[in-house]
């Protein structure tokens, strides 16, 4: 749940320019968050490899591929549609062939081979093994490989940028999760926690920043837990050699060595677990112009036995704590949250409780979710989801309209500022207008003038409303 789910991009087909000497076609489409996303264009960089283009005629397609999430049950309800979808056109193209990747695959593993919807069924650590599973197919044999891997990281695969504005990128620096929060699934369809050489990282940066990409996203499951000492999972720190624990680099050390090698890239994170985040990333980010100054911290939930019962491993007067230091330290940052509404017992002191932190933090934006049990988490071994779902919507509507409040208050306070955009595309209500993001990840729309997608411009912030700020251009920034 920790993971931000973009409802605009789900199910979105990934093309990229096709290769002349590929005759095969691949339709990929993915679902859930931006590691699922990422994940795609590692998929799609390795079969570019195995002679396949993409396309987004399905009806065209040798291979059919979906990216799936299992984080809430509406988005795997959304996967099994599409599947019976694929199904019908491989009734009328028999020579096509579906596959599963990614959370649910892992989640699920055998039972779509059982059901005979799906050809291939690949976890999220097996991708390397693609072109195996393809000549096991292609020879009229199901495949599958699920096997979590305890070192898999992809950091040597440059992965395909698809669908991009060609301003923004995502950049993986780790895979896996070693947190037990109760209601999550990631822990068993992603495996543990292992991050990412840092050499490796740094040279995707130069590559994206050579080819002209001005903003990069560093992301992770947990990226405050990123630590590198030589390789192996995080949880096997303790037993590193002096010398790899003198040498390691932490999110911190990583954030800094990329700030000072890309003064001129644009740097986000996400996502931070509040156990986790340690006041040296906030110094390092009040060290840098270029880190963006927003912070997205999941809290959960405003009361103690909640998040006890979740097995998240803070409070609310921790959590309390960071955010005054954060406040202290960075007095500009923004700060965003994930929030699940009518976890399993949750009274309505709870509800009380999460509605009490909200208006001390007055978060920017944030992830509200109702609570929706997913199979194989502890707390459907656990906990009955005994919260009625019409208690949970009420619940719902207040936490929404006490966060559209606190937005409200958050972007007017940009009014008469001076701020620096990344213009990255056109308005979606006015092609007339630019859009891009500040540092703090809210949306900026002013009109466009002359000014092209990718720069930097100072824009004077005359209007807004609860999600995006208004504007007019008044020159191009120093970062240009």
């Amino acid at each position: 749940m920790e993971k931000i789910i973009d409802e605009n991009k789900q199910g979105n087909t990934l093309v990229l320019d096709p290769n002349k000497s590929n005759s095969r076609k691949l339709y990929i489409e993915s679902y859930g968050c931006q590691m699922n996303f990422s994940d795609s264009e590692i998929v799609a960089s390795i079969l570019a490899k195995e002679g396949f283009n993409t396309t987004q005629e399905l009806e065209d397609a040798d291979l059919v591929l979906v990216n799936t999430c299992s984080i809430r049950d509406k988005a795997e309800q959304t996967v099994r549609k599409r599947l019976e979808k694929y199904n019908a056109v491989k009734r009328i193209n028999p020579k096509m062939k579906v596959g599963v990747l990614g959370c649910m695959a892992e989640r699920l593993k055998d039972k779509f081979l059982e059901e005979e919807i799906v050809d291939m069924v690949v976890g999220p650590d097996a991708y390397k093994d693609l072109p195996n599973l393809l000549e096991e197919i292609d020879e009229g044999r199901d495949a599958m490989n699920v096997i979590l891997s305890k070192d898999e990281t992809y950091g040597d695969i440059s992965p395909v940028r698809l669908n991009t504005n060609g301003v923004s990128a995502y950049v993986s620096i780790t895979r896996g999760c070693d947190n037990m929060c109760t209601f999550c699934v990631v822990p068993f369809t992603r495996g543990r926690e292992r991050s990412r050489e840092p050499e490796s990282i740094l040279n995707e940066i130069e590559n994206l920043w050579n080819r002209g990409y001005k903003e990069i996203t560093l992301l992770g499951q947990n990226v405050d837990s990123y630590l590198w000492y030589g390789g192996g999972l995080k949880k096997d720190f303790e037993k590193a050699s002096e010398m790899q624990k003198a040498t390691a680099v932490t999110f911190s050390d990583l954030l800094d060595l990329a700030a000072l090698r890309f003064p001129k890239m644009r740097i986000r994170f996400s996502t931070s677990n509040p156990q986790d985040m340690t006041l040296d990333v906030i110094r390092t980010m009040a060290k840098h112009k270029n880190i963006c100054k927003h912070v997205h911290l999941p809290v959960q939930s405003g009361s103690n036995r909640i998040l006890k019962a979740m097995n998240r491993l803070h409070t609310r007067e921790e959590y309390f704590e960071l955010i005054d230091n954060i406040r202290e330290i960075l007095p500009e940052c923004s700060i965003s949250q994930d929030m699940i509404i009518g976890f399993p017992t949750e009274t309505e002191e709870d509800h009380k409780d999460t509605l009490d932190l909200m208006e001390y933090v007055k978060y920017d934006f944030g992830y509200m979710f109702t609570y929706s049990e997913r199979p194989g988490t502890l707390a459907e071994r656990k906990l009955e989801d005994d919260v009625p779902e019409e208690v949970k919507k009420e619940r719902l509507t207040e936490i929404i309209n006490l966060q559209q409040k606190s937005s409200a208050f958050r972007t007017k306070a940009h009014l008469n500022k001076i701020e620096e955009v990344l213009i990255e595309g056109s308005s979606k209500k006015s092609d007339a207008h630019w859009m891009g993001r500040n540092t703090q990840n809210t949306v900026v729309v002013f009109p466009k003038e002359n000014y092209k997608i990718g720069e930097f411009v100072n824009v004077k912030i005359n209007d807004c409303t609860t999600a995006t700020l208004i504007g007019e251009a008044v020159g191009y920034s120093d970062n240009n």
